[in-house]
């Protein structure tokens, strides 16, 4: 504006507002004038006024403007949006995922111990290689000769064209051997890394699974090992064969023309650079895609077993949008690592044709000059060609290798978890177990929930060959006992002791052994029901053992009626609930255990189920051929009459301890609860 101050009158109305305002802008200032009765418009409301005026307009454009600008500012090259900060590295909670930094080498270490042992094959497959690069490269150069000598025709031309075969057959034959020696150490590669891997699995402690999700753990197993399998026979194959063919080329550039060769050094330098920082691009996306798709398969896996309930509750709709959350964000990673693949393959296309124009004008002029051959100009060509594209190829290569690397992260964290000290430590064998139970001052909270006490300086003693039952209200710690007598968990305070010996001093192999367990919620293997029952089993077991077993739990004569009887492969749909828990009670039986642990064995059982498996109890705990110690957690009180104690808990303390009799007369928890399952108690 010409004028050193603009005058303008605003007559919009503003509520509140006066009817008329002044408002003067100068270069410096922006002053607002109005009737002195009123009061003055606050700074905010200047501004909106301002803006909402005749200069919105213009003050609109020009946040539109430095939007787009900020915008792609962050998307170009080192923007913010290439960081992935933005919430694909958080989970649910908000929390970052970890990093363990694994660089190239590092990986590269930890693969090759996987293949040592198989070390032939690789070397097999290099010595391939270096013989199929070397017949590989010297193919140009005689492929400018032949064309060039035809001009003369003679001998030379035919010597050539001998060469020229005698080098192709080399180099079909060894690249054969090379594809063929790579793709056996990548079939090595990956065997052992899942083996490694489901290895360390197994060995955690439970709380370990408390904290892990199935999905998580399966996606590592699956797409993560699969993708770390690159390495080997893809990455390393091709990166090696470029470099060697790359480091040939470069040398006959050099020798045939030493500015042309530095030229079209200089221009995969360039291309390096561009490499290193896209393939550090790549190996950070690649960890994020992977934690994507596991987060996406521990969704799937868990709506898929729980279908039932989904389907029940009507929430289908919801479940997908759970899902379609982290296909969004690993579609999001994707987009972000396809982007950047195309800003690499431009910077490849436009330095390899510029190579290819500025090599022709120059070579041209040097041709003009007398310096140059069109031989060898057209050597130069094609090596300047296969330099670029080896390049290239590298490169390409190079951010495989690194995605594989990122993806490796998760997978070399969890084989470098140390094992359970449980499974590492031999400790006493006992000659006979006699199954004396005793908790002393045990304290107890779950790692998952290590503020919550479950169990607060309790002591108990179960006697050998006594039946007891442990009876109270939901969350009072009742199998929380049972897992610290299996050693699933360590006591927080005090310490188990089995025949007056800590548990943790026994051998813990030995003792599970010795050992029959049925859970509340029994889960059976997809095998044969043959198989169901004898898994575990520390002996040899016949098929006439199984029967008996089986009829014990009074499940022979519901598996006899299956198509296929005790072959019969087990599936969800195939057994009901009562049915599993007989099967998992005749795989409990079937190892006489010593100790018998009955955790809510019953719940899944018709009232003529119980009927006959409490007689088995009874019968199994009476019996002076098979005297065993039993314990039984149960809800339902029928099922605990015929115990020789019944131990009542409250908040994870004992609260009342006697036969079935004495606790009815005292009027207690134990009462009102038979009270309460038989009707009395409203």
């Amino acid at each position: 504006m010409p004028l050193p101050a603009a005058m303008l009158l605003l007559t919009a109305p503003l509520g509140s507002a006066p009817p008329s305002l002044t408002l003067t802008v100068t270069p410096r200032r922006v002053s607002l004038q109005a009737p002195r009765q009123r009061r003055a418009l606050r700074p905010a409301r200047i501004r909106a006024a301002v803006i909402g005026g005749e200069f919105g307009g213009l003050g609109r454009r020009r946040v539109v403007a430095g939007e787009f600008i900020e915008r792609l500012r962050n998307v170009l090259p080192g923007g913010s949006w290439w960081r992935l900060e933005d919430g694909e590295e958080a989970g649910d909670d908000g929390s970052r995922a970890e990093g363990s930094g694994t660089t190239a080498v590092s990986a590269l270490r930890r693969m090759w111990g996987f293949v040592s042992a198989d070390r032939w094959v690789v070397y097999a497959g290099f010595v391939s290689l270096v013989c199929a690069a070397l017949a590989e490269i010297a193919i140009p150069h005689l492929l400018a000769a032949s064309i060039f000598s035809a001009q003369n025709g003679g001998a030379v031309f035919y010597r050539n064209a001998k060469l020229l075969v005698v080098l192709c057959l080399i180099s079909g034959v060894f690249s054969g051997l090379r594809s063929c020696c790579f793709g056996v150490a990548n079939m090595i590669l990956v065997k052992r890394t899942r083996e490694m891997l489901f290895n360390s699995i197994l060995s955690q402690d439970i709380s370990f699974f408390d904290e892990e999700t199935v999905g998580d753990l399966t996606s590592r197993l699956g797409s993560d090992c699969q993708q770390v399998s690159r390495v080997i026979g893809n990455d390393l194959n091709l990166i090696s064969r470029n470099l060697l063919q790359g480091a040939g080329a470069l040398i006959y550039l050099l020798i045939l023309s030493w500015p042309l060769g530095m030229f079209t050094m200089l221009i995969c330098a360039t291309l390096s650079t561009i490499m290193l920082v896209h393939g550090r691009f790549q190996k950070r996306a690649a960890k994020f895609a992977q934690e994507c798709t596991a987060s996406a398969n521990n969704v799937a896996q868990e709506v898929i077993t729980l279908v039932r309930t989904v389907r029940v509750y009507g929430t289908e709709k919801h479940e997908f949008k759970r899902y379609a959350k982290w296909l969004d964000k690993l579609y999001d990673v994707s987009f972000r690592q396809t982007l950047a693949y195309g800003g690499w393959s431009i910077s490849l296309n436009y330095l390899y044709h510029s190579t290819q124009v500025i090599g022709v004008v120059i070579g041209g002029l040097a041709i003009m000059s007398g310096k140059l051959t069109a031989e060898q100009l057209t050597k130069f060509t094609l090596y300047a060609e296969w330099l670029i594209l080896s390049t290239w190829w590298i490169g390409d290569n190079w951010s495989s290798l690194m995605q594989s690397v990122g993806a490796s992260e998760k997978v070399f964290r969890l084989m470098d978890l140390l094992p359970s000290k449980q499974l590492t430590s031999k400790g006493l064998k006992l000659e006979k177990l006699e199954g004396r139970i005793q908790y002393a001052d045990v304290s107890f909270s779950y790692p998952s929930r290590s503020t919550v006490p479950i169990l607060e300086r309790l002591n108990l003693t179960l006697n050998p060959n006594e039946v007891v039952a442990i009876v109270g209200l939901s969350g009072s710690g009742k199998s929380t006992l049972v897992n610290l007598l299996l050693r699933l968990y360590e006591p927080t305070n005090g310490q188990v002791l089995i025949d007056g010996v800590p548990l943790t001093e026994l051998d813990i192999r030995w003792f599970r052994e010795r050992i029959g367990f049925v859970g509340q919620e029994p889960r059976l293997f997809r095998m044969d029901i043959s198989s169901n029952i004898k898994y575990g089993c520390p002996r040899e077991v016949s098929h006439e053992e199984v029967v008996w077993a089986a009829k014990q739990a009074y499940a022979h004569d519901f598996i006899m009626s299956l198509p296929d009887g005790y072959n019969t492969i087990v599936d969800d749909a195939l057994l009901s609930g009562g049915q599993k828990q007989r099967v998992a009670i005749a795989r409990a039986l079937l190892r006489e255990p010593s100790i018998l642990l009955l955790d809510e064995a019953t719940s899944a059982l018709d009232a003529d189920s119980e009927h006959y498996v409490k007689s088995v109890i009874t019968k199994v705990s009476s019996d002076s051929n098979t005297k065993r110690t039993v314990v039984i957690i149960a809800h339902r009180l029928s099922t605990i009459q015929a115990a020789d104690r019944i131990i009542v808990m409250e908040n994870g303390n004992i609260v009342e301890d006697g036969k079935q009799h004495q606790l009815i007369k005292k009027d207690g928890l134990y009462s009102r609860l038979a009270r309460r399952q038989s009707g009395d108690l409203k």
